[in-house]
């Protein structure tokens, strides 16, 4: 099944807290190398190609997967347990309505990339949301990223004069968002369409060619995890003979 992609972007007030269990970051750069290679620039590039920017600027990746035989009533089921299962955090399922058939999740992944510039260094986080519409015999999956949550450390540049102490404030990248007891320590929402590969000249390529290209794969994979859901289950055997 193709899968429809467009690119957008949308700003939002902050970075949602609910923890996604489907791919930790370091498992998800080994996947993203696996697809794309490690060229980060190339690879953001490549994929840029096949990305089309929509009247509403957002970043959004559909995919309808059938699955014959099974009721509404069914994949509901399926797809509740899945979400809940997946999201460890209450509030990460922030739409769940069974007659409608639409759960909407929003989830965050910490890290995905961090990056040593010239003056400063940056880590940059994604929320996407996860809207499941159910229907006898098919979902239709649609993935969202407004926009990439920006920690920059002002004191770990290549050329900024550090001390000992300073040298320390880059693993606060952990904080609690809007922490602000350490002022090398700032937040930034960067819009997607406004950076590379989309900007060609962009101060900010390097950071956001691989936050591009790990965005991309956290898609695939999102989508790969819920079809193997819907065609699978969740353990191998939660089906109706027993």
């Amino acid at each position: 099944m193709k899968r429809i992609v467009f690119l957008a972007l949308i700003l939002t007030s902050g970075l949602a807290t609910a923890k996604a269990q489907i791919m930790k970051a370091a498992d998800l750069e080994k996947y993203a190398k696996n697809r794309y290679g490690d060229k980060w620039i190339d690879a953001a590039a490549n994929i840029a190609d096949n990305l089309t920017l929509d009247k509403n600027e957002s970043l959004t990746y559909q995919e309808v997967i059938e699955a014959p035989g099974k009721t509404k009533q069914q994949l509901y089921l399926t797809l509740n347990y899945w979400a809940t299962a997946t999201f460890k955090d209450k509030q990460a399922i922030t739409l769940n309505d069974k007659d409608a058939g639409c759960i909407i999740i929003s989830s965050s992944i910490a890290n995905i990339v961090e990056h040593t510039g010239t003056l400063n260094k940056y880590s940059v986080s994604i929320t996407p949301l996860i809207r499941l519409d159910i229907k006898d015999g098919k979902i239709r999956v649609t993935y969202t990223v407004q926009s990439y949550d920006i920690l920059a450390d002002i004191s770990g540049g290549w050329i900024t004069m550090m001390t000992d102490d300073d040298r320390r404030t880059y693993g606060d990248s952990k904080r609690k968002k809007d922490d602000k007891t350490n002022a090398n320590l700032y937040d930034e929402q960067w819009e997607i369409a406004h950076h590379y590969p989309f900007v060609p000249k962009d101060a900010q390529k390097r950071t956001c060619a691989k936050a591009l290209v790990m965005t991309h794969a956290y898609s695939n994979a999102v989508i790969d995890k819920i079809e193997e859901a819907v065609r699978n289950g969740i353990v191998g055997n939660d089906d109706d003979d027993w």
